[in-house]
């Protein structure tokens, strides 16, 4: 894995509840690309508050970290296409445009979560990324979803209702 976090280089001062490193609040999650440098990879160790069931962990934390973790590697291999057309961009934004989940064993809680992801397919404005939770050696869940690249001025604007 490389040393830095793709959240410290594109978004040092996100508010994401999930990856956000200035969300006092938030999971403050972290995404690496892994050294085989077609998976992004993070590790994230739930809280007993994110408790589902007794002992195990609860299904929405786990789409929550599907989500962020996949859309920051869509925003990876984004950047990696740009940096090897010899652009260095300031700025890579997409959002969640499919989000699936499927649940395949139950995830316990005090297990160490890794996910890993990747690009599924062309990468392109609208980009398929599969995303595998693992308690410990265990595959608990996989994401299957759709992220998009946008410009994040023309979202908010758009969302506020406000004159492009």
């Amino acid at each position: 894995m490389t040393d830095t976090a793709l959240q410290d280089l594109l978004s040092p001062h996100g508010v994401c509840y999930g990856c956000g490193g200035d969300n006092p609040h938030g999971l403050q999650i972290k995404s690496f690309w892994d050294a085989d440098d077609v998976h992004v990879i993070a590790r994230h160790l739930p809280e007993a508050k994110y408790c589902g069931w007794p002992d195990l962990v609860y299904g929405g934390l786990l789409a929550m970290l599907v989500d962020c973790h996949s859309n920051w590697t869509a925003m990876a291999y984004h950047l990696r296409a740009e940096q090897a057309d010899g652009k260095q961009p300031t700025e890579i934004n997409c959002v969640t445009g499919e989000l699936g989940i499927k649940y395949i064993k139950p995830t316990p809680m005090g297990v160490e979560l890794t996910l890993r992801a990747r690009v599924d397919g062309p990468l392109g404005r609208k980009s398929r990324i599969i995303c595998e939770i693992y308690a410990g050696d265990v595959l608990t869940a996989i994401g299957d979803s759709t992220f998009v690249r946008v410009d994040a001025g023309k979202l908010a604007a758009q969302a506020h209702a406000r004159e492009i």
